[in-house]
This record gives C-alpha cells, structure tokens and sequence, in this order.
C-alpha cells in the first residue's frame, strides 16, 4: 500500500512539474496573462464540451435503458443476451459513469486544441472589407465559419455516438431484435432512434447551408493557378443552388423523422432519407458536372473571367500587394550611350555590397572567434549604422568545441558569448587581401559600435539551458592568456533557491543533478529557451515568426530583432500558399534554422503586424504593433490585452535598424510571379507568367534569394535602403521584371514597391549574366590559376542595379586556399548590356566597363534582339587569304568556344584540353602569318608605271 500511494503521488508530480515550470517560465519574462489566458480557455472548452459530450451520449444510454420494453415474453434471442444483462446489472452504474467519462475526455481534449478558434470568435473585429459574392464582411469567414465548422462537427460526433449508445443499450434490453420475427424494434425504441436521426439529418441540413459560404473560401486546382481559392462558374452556378436545394430537402427529411414520434413508422423518414442521398448525388455531383462539361469547358476563359478578377483582386489585397503595379523600363541600355554619364551614376546607383554575407562568415570566424568554443552565424546580417550597409555577426557560443565536456563546463561555466563583430558591407580592408573592413572587432570588442552589453546569453545558436549566479562562477572571456570570470547579474531566467522548484526542473529537464548539486545554491537561476525565436513563439503563440532574426546594437545592448505575422487561411476568393515552402531559397540548406519560416503554415492572408525584440543579455522580450490597421492583430490584441505594446513605444534608435521582412517579401515576390497580371484574360492563359530565378551562384536548382542592398530606383533622389529580386519569363533565362521595395523602417515610403518591367528586347537574367561572366577569357585564366594554387573560387551574390535603362549586375569573387581556413576577396565582375568585365576592384572594373581612363568609348557590340541588321561579332577574328592562317584562326575560335562551354560546366578537364588546343593553334597562326599565300606565290606587278619588263621598247 506505502509503494502504490507513493507511485500514484510520484506520477502527479511528474504531471504537476510540467504545469509548474511552464508557470514559473511565463511569470520570468512577465507574460503570465498569457499562460493563463491559454490555459483557463484550454480549461473551459475541455470542461463545457466534455459534458456537453458526456450528457449527451449518458443522457441517451439512460434514456435508452428506461424506455426498454418488459422481459416476460423473450423471444430466444433476447435469452441468449441474458447472461450479458445479469453479468452488467451489478456495475450499471459504473459502466455508465466510464463510457460518459471517457467520451468526455476524448472530447473535451479535442475541443481543447481550439482554443485558437475560440478566442478568434469572440474577439474578432470587422475587416471592413466584404466578400464579392455573400457580401458579408470578411470577417465572417476568418473568425466565423471555422468555428462553426467546429461546433457543426462536435454535434455530429455527439448525435454519431449517441445513436450508437442507444442502439446498444436497446438492443441489449430487447427494444431492438434482429434475428427474430415479428416486430424489429419498440415503438420507444422507435421514436428514440428516430429522433436521433432526424438531428443527425438537421445537422447535415446546417452543414449544406454552411457549405454555401464555405465555396468562398475552397481550394481547388484550376488552369489559371495550381492554388485557386474561391467560387468559380461551376460553383456560382450548379453548387451554390444545389446546396440550397439541399437544404431544403434536408430540413424536410428532418421533419419527417421526428414525426415518428407520433406516427411510429419509419416508412417516411426512410423514403426521405433516400431522396436526401439521391438529390445529393444528382443535384450536388451530376448537374455541377454536366455544366462544366457542357457549358464551362466549351469556352472556359470567358465563363471564368468574372471569378477571375474576384481571385486576382482578393489575392492581391491578403498579401498587400494590391498597389503593386509594373512601371514600363527600357532595360536595354547599352555602354556607347553616354558612357561618362552612366560610369558617374554608377557609383551614386547603388552602395555595392561587396562583402557578401553568405560567403564572409568563415572570415569572421577565423579572424574574430578567438576561442574554439565561438562562433558566428553560417550567414550573416545586413544592417545599416550610421548611414553604411553592414555586415554584422554576433560571437555565440559553441559548446561543441569545448575541450572537456561534463555537466559543470556545459550548464555553469561556459554560459554565454562575447560581443559583435561587424564590418563595412561596400570595402575591404586597406592594405589587407581582400579581408572585410572591421568596424567593430576584438575580445572585448570596440570600435564604431560605442559601449554596450557584450554578454551573449540569448542567441540563434544558444539551444541548452545555464544555470548562473549562484555559488559557481562563470568564465567570462579569455584574453593573454588569463581568464576573466563573472556571475550573472541579470533578472532574467526562473529562482532555483526554492527546493519545489528545483525538484520540478529536475523532471521537466530529466536532470536529477539539479536537485542536490552543491554548484546551486541561493541567486542560483535558470535561463532556458534561449532562442529569440522560441522566446517570442512562447510569449505569443498566435503569431508565426520569421525564419531570420537579427541582431542590433542599440542602447547600449544587443537587441534580437524578430518579424512576426498574423495570418488566417480564410480569405474569401484570396489563393493560399504554404510559407514553408514559399520562403525557401538557395539558402536554406546552408542555414534552415535561419533561412525560412519554419512552420508548413498554409495561410491565404499574412501581414508583419509585430516587430519583436529579445534582449540578448537578460532575454527580455517586447512586442511592439507595426501595422495598426491588422483586423487579425486587433483580435488577439482583445483576446491577449496588455501583450502588444503601441507603434509609438518603439524607441528612436530601435526604428533606425527595422527592416522589411525577408520572408514576408519572398511570399509577395512568388505571387507576383502571376499575380503581377491584373487582366483575367491574360491570367488564364499564363501568358505573361514570371518565374523567380535559380541563384546563379550556386550548382543547385533553388530560388535566388533577396538581397539586402542601399540602391536608387528610378525615380529616386537618394539611395533608400531597399530589398530586392529579379523575375524570368517562365521557363526562360531573360530577366523580365526588377522588384524592390524601400526597407528601411525609419523612411516615409516604407514598404513601398518599385516593379520595373522591362518592355524592349530581351535583356540578359541572371543566370544568362552569370554565364556570360565566367566564359570571360581572363576568368577562365583566373579560376585556371586558382585551381592551379590549390585555391577555390567562390562566386558572391549577384547585385542587380537599374542604371539609365539598363541592368547593371556587379559580382564579388572570391578565392579561398584548400589549405587557407577562410575566403579573401580578390575580383569584381560587372556586367551591362552585352559588355561584361572583369577587375580586382570595382572602382577598376566600372571604369573599364565605361572606357573611362581617357580614351573615347568604342562602339559596342549588338544588342540582343537587334534585328535583322548584319553586324560584326567583335569576338570573331577578320577572315584572312592565307588558308593556312585562316585555319589556323578558326580552330583558335573553336578551342575559345570550347573553353567557355568547359567553364560553364565546370570541367576543369575538358577546360585543359581546351587550352592546349588553343595554343596549339596559336602557334600553327604564327607559322602561317610568316609565311607567303598561295595568292601570293607569283611575282606582283609593281605599283605605278611600269608596264611589265619588256614593255615600252
């Protein structure tokens, strides 16, 4: 008995530990109401809809069993459940009781896991905005209709359940006989059963009329676009009417059964019920496909285009994208024109960020780690201090790289990084080899960044928990070779001096050392879920969070900042589209955890309602309103009060490093791609459908990501701290379209965006620039060189600038040793019109681009697209007499040829032969130039007078 009672109170306290540190956790970083919100409407629902179950189905078990009929006259069948009947009637009661209690639960658990709908309904505020085909406000359908669904769906479970437990028990007490002749059922047992039915039937009745607002918000797949949502003509017109006929029919079959009550025969409801399922079949399957075979297929575009417009509309209004219209943009400039003008507006175009984060992060790591167990971020940030683009990376712990591991080292002495490292984005260093410009650097660092808070306890990289300022202290940093401790002095993280508490921890983290170690004593605490992102997930659970958070020195502390969104996937007519995937790109393999939004969230309305910050000293979280005009965020600010701070609490110098939202702008960049087209017509037919190009820096198939980038659209005075992105025809390579929009929080147009279409030719994308790029000659000879020295090229990210009706691309190079532990930028390609360059600066290679350095500018070769004018290919050699020359010259431009297609594919070997091919030619031309032609052979007749030798005499 002592073990069994000591069993029973050890698991409720393993229940009770869960509850208490999640408890202890909220009230750390002061947002208890939310944890109590959370969980008394968990409470609620559990308890109200696992009673509602649990009467339901108890309710018609008793009923059941006291309507059964008098067992004096039993026919065999009803003796053969005797035995069951004697063996049950001693724990009636009890069976009752358990079958109620465990409906209940399961029920209530379930009803429990909507407290998110719950909340939504009764908090929810108009949109004022109203659907095109209901006109009811969109509202409705985002806070609404889901939770009808839900109810819809519990009382059919419940009236399911019920007429299973009734039966049962009828048949258990002879209200029901299947095998014996005469009567099959008691006229109760027929009543009770029909009544069953006839709410089961008036729910159904209730779910068809549902179903009518439901064809707003159904996803469906549709030539004009894979995740159509919406009524289409099929739906306006053979659905819509089916529906409400079906109604009908079913509120009548309804009737039908609960008149048993009084006529007790089954023969009407039965011939109701089967008209329902016939009418359903006919009404709601057949007639909507005769019309689209017979009447929608014929002529589909003009039958759709109505519903269309609707979809293009709604789609472009849920992802705020609706003011995006494409401006007509030459995009074909070329070098000749006006080349002083352009090499001038070139340097005030764009601030060129030659430093890429994707590439720059080993450099950080081998030049500023300073101790094994740092380290810095796979890809950096992108920031912007004192008006400069910077590349910014915070010295996170790594205790992977310890030398020794146990608990001690892991929990109390190693508990937190050591300052940010940050560099000029547009320079190198002087007099370094192609290393970063530090403006910020060392252990302790400084530099440009001023005093602040260097200790890193909160950070993307910072996953275990650490226990700090109690007895043990902690190492602080190293530097020449002396350590420097320090205990924590934050508030941050939950008391253990409390043996409950600490007991408690020691279940929830499977850690029994926390309950007698002598390393925890008084001001000992616990800082755990140390993650900006799970911090920020945890305090609002409503929200879906950015798959980036980046780090800011403001203050005097560093401040994770976090973009969150509210969404809802109940937008009338609005295409859904699932984050996970949308927001992925060619980063995502180098860095997930940093790279998408994390959840496979399917949404068909986003906004960046909250800006979040998380202190990353004392993880402090905030939560500050960016879009004040949010339905969705209106809502859960109603139903969480005190949660969300107001726009205006944002401090001053926190506005200057708020950014538009990288995972918001790959959702809008990818419905752009068809959704740019606001004609029904061309829509459908897809003809002028975008596509976001492969990154042409990488060797894998995956979307170009955007870049960060301080540039002037046309239009603009000054460069804006903008996001961009390019677009391709659909399964093509040109570039067909230039996106931006204005990023940086702190300016009046914000969030606006710039979609320059390119309306003349066809320009080169990407990926077609970058091919372009590596075919030069003299970087076949550089990456040859390389290869040579044991050193890899690695291609930075290609910038795409508009510059006076043309696209310049600039590319930063750059070479990492096989033996060399980081990459040094050494070249700069730039790329306009049909001229591509290569240099070891980029003040070099614009200047060479233009033909700056005092020589007047050379005509330059064709456009692409530049009709049918024959013009020379200024890469071909002029023909020559001499045939041996000439053959010579052709097999030098097939082994060119040749070497460039290598260096596309990265055949390093094929590019070998190439080579010894070319020279081989070249050696065979230089022979043949020495040489007389066969033209040449016979003596020529000397220019002037002379007649020949005999003539005159």
């Amino acid at each position: 008995m002592t073990l069994g009672v000591l069993a029973v109170l050890a698991m409720a306290f393993v229940m009770f530990a869960g509850f208490w540190t999640d408890w202890l956790w909220y009230r750390s970083v002061h947002y208890s109401s939310v944890f109590t919100t959370t969980l008394w409407t968990k409470i609620g629902l559990f308890f109200v809809f696992g009673l509602l179950m649990a009467a339901a189905v108890g309710v018609n078990i008793w009923l059941a069993h006291r309507l059964r009929p008098p067992l004096s006259a039993m026919s065999m069948e009803q003796q053969s459940l005797d035995r069951y009947r004697m063996a049950i009637a001693p724990y009636k009661k009890w069976i009752l009781i358990g079958v109620t209690a465990l409906v209940g639960l399961i029920a209530g658990a379930s009803a429990a896991g909507q407290w998110r709908t719950w909340l939504m309904w009764v908090n929810g505020v108009s949109f004022g905005q109203k659907d095109p085909q209901f006109h009811l406000d969109v509202a409705f359908f985002a806070f609404d209709l889901p939770w009808y669904r839900f109810l819809l769906g519990f009382g059919f479970a419940a009236t399911v359940l019920s007429v299973i437990a009734a039966a049962l028990t009828h048949y258990l007490y002879g209200g029901l006989r299947i095998t014996s002749p005469g009567g099959r059922a008691t006229a109760a047992a027929t009543g009770h059963l029909s009544v069953l039915i006839g709410v089961f039937v008036a729910l159904k009745a209730v779910a068809y009329w549902l179903d009518r607002y439901g064809l707003a918000v159904k996803s469906s797949d549709f030539k004009a676009t894979d995740n159509w949502t919406g009524l289409r003509y099929v739906d306006a017109n053979a659905y819509l009417p089916a529906k409400t006929i079906l109604f009908c029919i079913a509120v009548i079959c309804a009737l039908l059964f609960f008149a048993t009550l009084w006529r007790r025969t089954w023969q009407l409801p039965v011939i109701g019920f089967g008209l329902m399922v016939l009418s359903a079949i006919l009404i709601g399957g057949l007639y909507p496909a005769i019309v689209q075979k017979f009447q929608v297929q014929p002529n589909e575009q003009a039958k759709e285009a109505p519903y269309i417009a609707k979809n293009i509309k709604a789609t472009r209004e849920a992802y705020g994208i609706k003011d995006v219209k494409p401006e007509s943009y030459d995009g074909t400039g070329t070098v000749s024109e006006n080349a002083q003008q352009k090499r001038d507006a070139a340097d005030a175009a764009a601030s060129y960020r030659l430093n890429d984060p994707n590439i720059v992060s080993p450099t950080f790591q081998q030049l500023e780690q300073k101790r094994e167990y740092y380290q810095f971020p796979m890809t950096l940030d992108v920031d912007r201090y004192k008006g400069q683009d910077t590349v910014i990376g915070l010295r996170e712990l790594n205790l992977d790289k310890l030398d020794k591991r146990n608990w001690i080292n892991d929990h109390f002495v190693y508990t937190h990084g050591y300052g940010a490292v940050a560099a000029k984005g547009t320079e190198t260093g002087k007099g370094s080899k192609g290393e970063p410009a530090f403006t910020e650097r060392g252990l302790p660092t400084n530099g440009s960044l001023g005093d602040y808070e260097q200790r890193i306890y909160y950070g993307e990289k910072t996953k275990s928990y650490a226990i700090v300022g109690g007895p043990q202290k902690e190492l602080d940093y190293e530097q020449s070779g002396r350590q420097e401790t320090y205990s924590y002095e934050g508030r941050s993280g939950v008391d253990l001096s409390n043996p409950v508490n600490r007991a408690a921890y020691a279940i929830t983290l499977s850690e029994p050392q926390i309950l007698y170690s002598g390393a925890i004593g008084d001001g000992s605490r616990l800082l755990y879920n140390r993650t900006p992102k799970e911090r920020v997930e945890a305090v609002a659970p409503w929200l879906t969070i950015d798959g980036d958070a980046y780090p800011t020195v403001v203050g005097g502390r560093v401040q994770w900042v976090v973009d969150a969104y509210t969404t809802v996937n109940n937008y009338p007519y609005s295409s859904w589209t699932t984050l996970g995937d949308t927001t992925a790109d060619s980063l995502s393999d180098k860095d997930s955890q940093r790279a998408v939004i994390a959840q496979q969230n399917r949404v068909n309305y986003i906004r960046n309602s909250v800006k979040a910050t998380v202190d990353a000293y004392d993880g402090t979280v905030k939560l500050y309103t960016w879009d004040e005009k949010d339905p969705v965020l209106k809502t859960w600010k109603k139903a969480f009060p005190g949660t969300v701070k107001d726009r205006g609490d944002i401090p001053r110098d926190l506005m200057d490093h708020l950014r538009y939202p990288q995972d918001l702008f790959k959702v809008q960049r990818q419905l752009l791609t068809k959704y740019h087209v606001t004609d029904p017509g061309p829509f459908y037919n897809g003809s002028d459908a975008w596509q976001v190009p492969n990154d042409p820096a990488k060797q894998q198939n995956s979307a170009v990501p955007p870049y960060y980038l301080s540039m002037k659209t046309p239009g603009q005075d000054q460069q804006q701290f903008s996001l961009t992105t390019t677009f391709t025809p659909s399964k093509r390579p040109n570039l067909s379209a230039f996106l931006a929009v204005d990023a940086d929080a702190s300016s009046k147009d914000y969030g606006k965006f710039t979609l320059l279409r390119v309306n003349k030719g066809d320009p080169y994308g990407p990926e077609q620039v970058q091919n372009k790029l590596v075919s030069l000659p003299e970087v076949g000879n550089f990456i040859r060189d390389m290869k040579g020295a044991a050193s890899d090229v690695l291609y930075g990210n290609l910038m795409t600038v508009p510059l006076k009706n043309g696209f310049l691309y600039v590319e930063p190079m750059y070479v990492q040793g096989r033996k060399s532990p980081y990459p040094q930028l050494k070249k700069v390609a730039v790329s306009y019109g049909s001229e591509n360059v290569f240099a070891d600066s980029l003040g070099q290679a614009l200047d060479k681009l233009f033909r700056t350095q005092g020589d007047t500018p050379v005509e330059p070769p064709d456009e692409p697209g530049d009709g049918d004018k024959e013009k020379p290919d200024k890469d071909k050699p002029p023909a020559s007499d001499n045939p041996d020359l000439q053959e010579a010259i052709d097999d030098a431009q097939k082994a060119i040829d040749e070497g460039k297609e290598a260096l596309k594919n990265d055949d390093w070997e094929a590019y070998g032969k190439a080579q010894e091919k070319l020279q081989d030619a070249l050696e065979r031309a230089e022979e043949a130039q020495s040489k007389p032609s066969e033209k040449d052979g016979k003596p020529q007749k000397p220019d002037g007078n002379d007649q020949g030798g005999d003539g005159g005499g």
